[in-house]
């Protein structure tokens, strides 16, 4: 098995375990390309990281597949109903990270070059985030659109690697005073259109099949972080709405001195 094949599994099952955990999935991929010595340029490193979150979302929606049929059927009635009014809270939620993506997308490719310092940084901030969410009142209030907007914003800024996108938008939701059961839901769907149209832009541009990793390798990466992030988002739907956020910061905070520092002294 060649060792490009090995760093594809061992980051598939990264990227599938820490997607739905707040600890940021982007910040462990890229932390893990240094450990195993990744020499790809920004462009081929972010196009296996791109593939790896497609494995993630399509396991997001194969996990609410009886949820997202429900929202289909009713948002095709052509009339307003709840599942209309939660398309367009999604389809809100997803304006800021689509306008920073198309204005920024070269800048955001140099992120994905083993920056381990920044990831560090935002590790740290990604737990100080989740201390404060930790210490919201509960509340039992939905979604608004406003609410949309703003969980949409912090889900743009988790474009930065170890900015955790999970932990950013589902703690800025608690912030806002939402549910931690629905504020959980909707950080999980919310992600699924941006993602596939990602993979729909690189498509279209013809950057999918050009500089980019071997085939097998995204293949493998893929598949591994699908099987994870299925029983992963399974586990994470059930327990994350009843665990404290504490632990996760902890264990940012704990990654993000470690990465900095290493950076920094080594």
């Amino acid at each position: 098995m060649g060792i490009e094949i090995i760093n594809a599994i061992v980051l598939g099952i990264i990227q599938g375990l820490t997607e739905f955990l707040p600890v940021s999935s982007s910040g462990h991929l890229e932390l893990a390309k240094a450990v195993l010595g990744d020499t790809s340029v920004g462009e081929e490193s972010l196009m296996m990281t791109v593939t790896l979150h497609f494995g993630t979302a399509l396991a997001t929606v194969v996990a609410f597949r009886q949820e997202i049929l429900q929202v289909l059927k009713g948002t095709f009635k052509l009339k307003w109903n709840p599942e209309s009014e939660f398309s367009a809270k999604i389809i809100i939620s997803m304006i800021p990270a689509t306008i920073v993506g198309l204005l920024l997308e070269s800048q955001i490719e140099q992120l994905f070059s083993r920056q381990v310092l920044l990831v560090g940084i935002c590790l740290l901030i990604t737990g100080g985030l989740l201390l404060l969410a930790n210490r919201a009142k509960l509340s039992d209030r939905g979604v608004s659109y406003k609410d949309a907007f703003w969980v949409g914003i912090a889900q743009a800024i988790a474009i930065l690697p170890g900015i955790s996108r999970s932990g950013a938008t589902i703690s800025s939701a608690v912030l806002l005073g939402i549910d931690k059961e629905q504020a959980t839901r909707f950080s999980f769907l919310m992600v699924v259109p941006l993602i596939f149209g990602k993979m729909a832009k690189d498509l279209l541009d013809g950057e999918i099949g050009g500089s980019t990793p071997h085939f097998p390798a995204l293949a493998v990466g893929f598949v591994c972080a699908f099987v994870t992030g299925y029983f992963a988002c399974l586990w994470m739907v059930r327990i994350v709405k009843q665990s404290q956020l504490n632990y996760f910061a902890i264990y940012c905070l704990i990654i993000g001195t470690i990465a900095a520092g290493y950076a920094i002294f080594a």
